[in-house]
């Protein structure tokens, strides 16, 4: 174990994902303290001592709390160098901060897109005080009106709809870079690709893969990534089968509703 890492995070979390495959790639090994989301973990009195935000992950290195996701890859690259994430131009790394930067944007709609779909027939058929008590385990009013209409709305919710034009337009984006290079932000992977990951698969386990192989090159850089050492200690060690399983079965049930907004988007 490297001295000193500790990582609290949630295995269905983009962001803690995105942090996992970058201590993945990097060869670091680290403590692992999972945190519940759908208990109210990250509400937790101590754990708000380490991350006041009530939100996954966190990095714990030497007894001092990293937060945010993109500044923690960033801080594993500064302090562990060795094998690095990021190029030495100065004009690609500006191209890498560009796509994290991006990325963080797309974030703003990874909740509405999952939860409309994802979780959403096992919260609703448990009745009003399920929803409730997912809605209760969101932090700040904005997030938790934004939950209540994705799972009192499912993918008919306005919200969805502007989720999904989003990602498609992630999507997009994507294949217009990848026409000039293998990976995200130059010739050389780095953080930009860790960071576009976990929102490519969350299509992928919403049944929304038809939107990935529509795109050729996103498709191919996806199965290139999946391919990379660090994808199962990042990812498949995290991700149970049965949780992908009902992600995949419930998103399946309303492709064709999906499939028409996005060629709307």
């Amino acid at each position: 174990m490297t001295d000193g890492l500790t990582l609290y995070h949630a295995p269905p979390s983009t962001c803690a994902q995105k942090v996992r495959l970058a201590l993945a790639e990097k060869g670091l090994v680290y403590q692992s303290q999972l945190i519940d989301l759908f208990t109210g973990g990250q509400h937790d009195p101590d754990y708000v001592k380490l991350n006041p935000n009530h939100v996954v992950p966190t990095l714990v290195h030497d007894g001092r709390p990293i937060i945010e996701s993109a500044l923690i890859c960033e801080y594993l690259e500064d302090a562990f160098p060795e094998i690095p994430l990021m190029p030495q131009d100065a004009v690609c790394r500006h191209a890498v901060r560009l796509w994290t930067q991006y990325i963080d944007r797309v974030h703003a709609y990874a909740a509405v897109l999952t939860f409309a779909v994802g979780p959403h027939k096992m919260i609703v058929s448990q009745g009003q005080a399920a929803i409730e008590a997912n809605v209760a385990s969101v932090h700040g009013k904005k997030g938790q009106a934004a939950r209540r209409i994705a799972l009192e709305q499912g993918v008919a919710s306005p919200l969805f709809g502007e989720a999904l034009a989003a990602f498609v337009a992630m999507l997009d984006r994507m294949e217009d870079a990848l026409q000039s290079s293998p990976w995200l932000a130059n010739a050389s992977f780095s953080l930009a690709d860790t960071a576009a990951l976990p929102y490519v698969l969350r299509l992928d386990h919403l049944a929304m893969t038809p939107l990935i192989e529509a795109r050729p090159k996103v498709a191919d850089w996806l199965a290139r990534m999946a391919a990379r050492p660090s994808y199962g200690p990042a990812i498949t060690d995290f991700l149970a089968p049965p949780l992908v399983a009902m992600l995949k079965a419930n998103g399946a049930e309303v492709w064709p509703e999906i499939d028409a907004l996005a060629k709307a988007a």
